[in-house]
Order: C-alpha cells, then structure tokens, then sequence
C-alpha cells in the first residue's frame, strides 16, 4: 500500500483549482457595457422646437431650422446605436455646421431651382421643391415681365415700321420719278442755253467741215465723199428760206441761219445744207416736230428749203429751179432745224423734185436714178452728227 507524500498532496490541490477556475468566472457578476456615444447633429433624437413668431418676423429671409446641440440631450433620452451606426463614417457635429455665409449661398440655391424654406414641423429640414413655371417671363431685364406686357408694343412697333418703310419706298420712287424728269427737264435747259450760243461762238470748220466723208452713204451703200465749195455768211431767215417754209417755221423763232454748199467727187451734184438756230424752248420744239412728222410739212414740196449759190463756185447756177430732192428736220435735243436740198452741178431744171427719203427708194424719177436723195441725206446727216458732238462738248465745258 503506497502513502501519498506531502507533495502529492499538493499537487493535486493545484490541479482541483484549474478545473474550477472556469466555473468561477462564470459566477463573476458581468461587468457594465461602455457608456453609448454622443447624440447625431444631422439626425436629432428629439424634434426641433418651432421659432416663434418673432423670430420669423426678426429675419427677410426664412431661418435654418434650429439644430440641438449634444450637450441639450440627456442620457435617459439616447438610445443605443445599433453596430450599424456605431461603424458608419462619424456625422458632423452641430459645431461643425457650416458658417452663415455658407449656409447663405446654400439658401440661394435652393432659391435658384424652386425650393421653398418651409417652417420647422414634421420632417423639418427637409427641402421642399416645386416645379418651376412656364418660361412666360423675359430674363433680360432684372424685374421680370410677363410676355405679354412686351408683345402687344412689339407688335405694333413693327406694324409701325412697316408703314413707315411702305411710305418711304413710295416716296423713293416718287422722288426718282420726280429727280429723273427734273434732271433730263435740267439736261434740256442746259443744251437749249449752250446751244443758242453756237452759231457765233464754234468755228465754220467744226460746223461745216471741209470734207465730209460718207462710207456707205451712196446707192446700194457705195462710198462717197464731199468738199465744201462755199459758206453763206450768217443771216436771218426771211431771205434764205420759202416764205411759205418761212412761215411754217415760225413758231420756233429764227434767231440765225447758218449755210454752206459742198459738190461730190464727181463734180456733177451739189448740196446746200443749212442749220437754223431757233429761239424756242424745249416744249415748243417737241411741238413743232410732232407737227412736221404728222402733217408731212418734210414731204410737200412747197415747202422745199431755198440753195445758197455763190457766185464763182461749181454752184452759181444752182438756183430754185435746180431743186431735185430735199430733207428737213427738226432735231430733239436742241433748237435746231437742219435742212438739206441737192440738184444738179450743170444747171439742169428738175421737172419732178421728190423728198430724199423717197428718192432713196431707187425708183425710176431722175433724182433717184442719179442718187440725189443719198446726197441730200448723206450731207444732212454728217453735219446734224458733228453739230450733236459740238453741243455736248460745250456742255461739259458749261
């Protein structure tokens, strides 16, 4: 039989004391759970109180609702946080509220896309935003107006303009009637007044040159030339022209008459022609033409212009006798009358005298077998030509 020793009995105390150790801590009261963190600023356990009628009143613009601060909840009023928002980001404190001036421009904002400040209630804090409404107002003005306060002005602004502009362009086209009329009523005066003055003031050489040149001007458009074999001095009109022609003349005023005669190459025709410078004005002269064309005074030949025959020249005999075919016109730009009568170089009576414009029809007459009527309105022509060229010459001198 073994007797234990003194240290076996320590031993196994030892061991009693670790297999009751657990049992122990069991029976140890449990120890108090750590005291819950502070309050949330953003999400308040308790509402907000409502500010009081004053202090709306005190403030233009709507207040903040007010925040309660951590220090204003007491412990029996905070709850435990569930692990949730013990291991969520830390909200801001009320100490770290935005400054006013932020909190300004946030108002602003809030303005600016239709949010209303609301007073503090049941589910204060909260923006309330509304719809904004239909574009109706002009933003480009700083106090806002309704459409229609701007459109119905607009409108009859426009419709005021477009009367006006009507008016203006009527006017513009009446003015240009007028001004053109004016001009050419202008343009007339001033050939009238330049040309009144020729007769003394142009060379014999630019009125009557001393060669003419006709390309095309004969029968059947042959070539012909002219020499001047002789210049009347100027005169008046009573002794140069038909009394008859005289007077058919006469409501155009003979102020002078200027003549000359010239002979073709071949020495057997010869030509008087003459200028007549009038006293009459443009309306007078429109007269007398319009008068010569429908009463056909250029076609009778009673009323054939007189030869100037001088005396040692290839034309002394060229007398009344002699006239075979004459032309006679009254120019419209100027007061003058050009005339022009041809016959023969030898003297020969012409028993059928006949207008040029009909002896260039080639029928069988002499003036229009021998090309009289061509010499005639060859020599007419070339002179009314230069006459035109001296007058706008002198105008643009004027």
């Amino acid at each position: 039989m073994d007797v234990d020793g003194p240290d076996d009995g320590d031993d196994r105390a030892a061991r009693i004391e670790d297999l009751l150790a657990p049992f122990e801590r069991v029976r140890t009261p449990r120890e108090a759970p750590p005291p819950p963190p502070p309050a949330s600023a953003r999400l308040p356990d308790a509402p907000p109180e409502a500010p009081t009628g004053d202090a709306v009143k005190a403030s233009a613009r709507p207040a903040v609702p007010p925040q309660p601060s951590a220090e204003a909840v007491t412990p029996a009023e905070t709850e435990v946080p569930t692990p949730e928002e013990t291991t969520a980001a830390p909200r801001p404190a009320a100490d770290d509220a935005p400054p006013r001036g932020d909190r300004s421009r946030a108002t602003a904002a809030r303005r600016a896309v239709g949010a209303v400040d609301l007073p503090p209630g049941p589910g204060a804090g909260r923006p309330f935003v509304v719809l904004a409404p239909p574009a109706l107002y002009d933003g480009t003005t700083t106090r806002q107006r309704r459409v229609g306060a701007w459109a119905r002005p607009r409108v009859a602004a426009a419709a005021a303009c477009a009367v006006v502009g009507l008016g203006l362009i009527g006017g513009a086209v009446t003015g240009s009637w007028l001004t053109g009329e004016s001009a050419a009523s202008g343009s007339d005066r001033s050939a009238y007044e330049v040309t009144g003055a020729l007769w003394h003031s142009v060379p014999v050489d630019r009125l009557f040159p001393p060669t003419l040149k006709g390309g095309g001007a004969g029968p059947g458009g042959a070539d012909r030339s002219w020499t001047r074999i002789a210049v009347a001095p100027d005169s008046g009109c009573r002794a140069a022209l038909d009394p008859l022609l005289a007077k058919a003349l006469a409501p155009a005023g003979c102020l002078r008459l200027l003549r000359a005669t010239y002979a073709d190459a071949t020495r057997s025709h010869v030509t008087t022609v003459g200028l007549m410078f009038a006293k009459a004005d443009a309306d007078a002269m429109r007269a007398l033409r319009e008068r010569v064309t429908e009463e056909g005074l250029d076609r009778r030949a009673d009323l054939m212009p007189r030869t100037y025959a001088a005396d040692g020249t290839l034309a002394e005999d060229f007398g009344d006798a002699q006239r075979a075919a004459w032309t006679l016109s009254v120019l419209p730009d100027a007061p003058v009358i050009a005339y022009a009568v041809s016959g023969f170089a030898d003297g020969r009576a012409a028993t059928d005298p006949e207008p040029a414009a009909e002896a260039m029809n080639g029928n069988d007459s002499a003036p229009a077998q021998s090309g009289l009527g061509h010499e005639a309105k060859g020599i007419a022509d070339r002179v009314e030509r230069g006459l035109r060229k001296t007058i706008a010459d002198a105008e643009k001198d004027a």
